[in-house]
């Protein structure tokens, strides 16, 4: 798993490290001895300005539809800080599977706090910046407090069959119980474990988001991203504030939508606020998303959600689906709001079929051979009265010419 802080500033917000996606398993064997923090991130300066995503979204209009009330929202990471002013109260207790620990709510690294924090945030007075899904609950799910920093990786990751076991819990109703899991992170590996596990949660009705990747650069592998390109998974690319798609984000048919991606504000860990680059900040925006739909269409399948944050997405570039921007751009208010079309197109008419009983069969050719009959004569009849009134018309003139020419 990694997650890069980047030593740069960023409009609104002064230079706290810039957080960027993503989280890359490499598989690491075995669980992690219980431990505190390597490094404790440090807070962030509070932000008072208007995220571009808060304008471009228009998050109190969207509030009066939906908030993600009575809706869990799993994130699956680095664990996320229940004490940041804006989490508190937001933040279920989670799981840790990466050290074993009493639950989810211990971040080493931020990542998993900034990205709960675009899905729950809750507004505070001086504060602009606040979630999508403010209502809703997210259930820590620690698998990771690794970050890269300067290109080199520190901290611990978790292993492919803890990942699996994590996913699992998420969706067990007697688990984490969520609705949606929020997947940040991309392994190259198509790990058997943590298919079937995707597979598990969306038979069970639980909405599976996962970020595209962000090694989609000039010269970068474009290497294809699971869990994101697991059937059924909705994966998610990221695009800049101009709507143009982030030089970073991966390309490919395993790309559903695309969302916000650079220069995000978040939540730092503690207080305070930082800037998230990557496709690992894009999910989060789906993932609320998909909460508001899942309290205002109650009962709706993942099938269901996805095709309805597809169907109301702003069209990409060309007005057609590209690798780049999946079918769109998420829009959050078309999505609780719009009527959608049968999920099915009308079926043809049917046929009635015909009797093949012998007998109805046979009455039902005496009648229409009546029928040819009525007409044959009927038809004869009308032949000799137009003749006769002809003939009548033909001597009548005759008469009245006293047959002369």
């Amino acid at each position: 798993m990694r997650v890069t802080a980047v030593p740069r500033a960023a409009a609104g917000v002064a230079a706290a490290g810039l957080l960027t996606c993503a989280v890359t398993f490499a598989g690491a064997p075995g669980a992690v001895a219980a431990a505190p923090c390597d490094t404790i991130p440090q807070p962030g300066p509070v932000s008072t300005a208007t995220p571009y995503e808060d304008r471009l979204y228009d998050l109190d209009r969207l509030a009066a539809i939906a908030t993600g009330r009575d809706v869990r929202v799993a994130v699956v990471d680095s664990g996320v800080d229940d004490e940041h002013p804006q989490l508190a109260g937001r933040v279920a207790a989670g799981r840790d599977f990466l050290r074993g620990g009493a639950n989810g709510r211990q971040d080493c690294a931020g990542h998993g706090t900034g990205v709960a924090s675009v899905i729950v945030a809750g507004p505070v007075r001086g504060v602009v910046f606040h979630g999508l899904a403010p209502d809703a609950t997210v259930v820590p799910v620690r698998i990771s407090e690794q970050e890269e920093i300067d290109g080199k990786a520190v901290g611990a990751q978790g292993g492919l069959g803890q990942f699996a076991q994590a996913i699992r819990w998420a969706s067990d109703p007697s688990g984490g119980g969520a609705q949606v899991i929020n997947l940040s992170l991309v392994t190259g590996v198509d790990d058997r474990r943590v298919r079937a596990a995707v597979a598990q949660a969306l038979d069970r009705g639980v909405v599976v988001v996962a970020a595209a990747g962000n090694n989609g650069g000039a010269g970068q592998a474009n290497a294809t991203p699971y869990p994101a390109a697991y059937p059924g998974v909705i994966g998610v690319g990221a695009v800049t504030a101009d709507g143009v798609r982030a030089d970073y984000s991966q390309r490919g048919d395993y790309v559903d939508l695309v969302a916000p991606g650079s220069g995000v504000t978040v939540a730092a860990v503690g207080s305070g606020h930082t800037v998230g680059d990557g496709t690992s900040f894009a999910a989060p925006f789906v993932s609320a998303t998909a909460a508001l739909i899942v309290q205002r269409f109650p009962g709706s399948t993942p099938a269901q959600v996805r095709r309805r944050l597809v169907a109301t997405a702003d069209p990409a570039p060309g007005g057609r689906r590209s690798d780049g921007y999946g079918f769109g751009v998420l829009n959050p208010y078309r999505a609780v709001t719009e009527t959608l079309g049968p999920e099915q197109p009308a079926g043809p008419v049917p046929v009635s079929a015909r009797s093949a009983d012998p007998l109805v069969a046979a009455r039902e050719l005496r009648r229409e051979r009546s029928r040819d009959a009525a007409l044959v004569v009927a038809g004869a009849g009308v032949g000799l009265v137009l003749v006769a009134m002809a003939v009548t018309a033909v001597v009548r003139s005759g008469r009245r010419r006293r047959w002369r020419p």
